[in-house]
């Protein structure tokens, strides 16, 4: 029993020697790793970048759809003599108006 007890001990240090070696190097890069991650999250690469631009302009072109049916339709009633449909369009053609700079225009070919 103390011969297995005398083994074990003069291996123990050779064996848990890369452990710990292991441990030690794991320990020291953490920080970089860390950090590494944080600003990889807090930075924005520029497929992402693109990706929220086109989502943001069928955002604005979608808002801009719906802006020209109102405003055709109020157009319809205040060619028909209601004032209060005169105003009403007279707002929606300044949100128009507001959009129009956000979204590209398309180049024809």
């Amino acid at each position: 029993m103390r011969a297995a007890t005398l083994v074990f001990a003069a291996i123990a240090p050779l064996l848990l020697g890369g452990c710990l070696a292991s441990a030690a190097v794991d320990l020291a890069t953490a920080p970089v790793r860390v950090a590494g991650k944080a600003v990889d999250l807090a930075t924005t690469s520029q497929s992402e970048a693109d990706e929220a631009r086109g989502r943001e302009i069928r955002r604005r072109e979608e808002r801009l759809g719906r802006l020209q049916r109102q405003y055709q339709d109020l157009a319809e009633d205040c060619s028909d003599g209601e004032d209060n449909a005169c105003r009403e369009a007279l707002a929606v053609r300044r949100e128009m108006d507001a959009l129009m700079p956000g979204i590209p225009v398309e180049q024809a070919e």
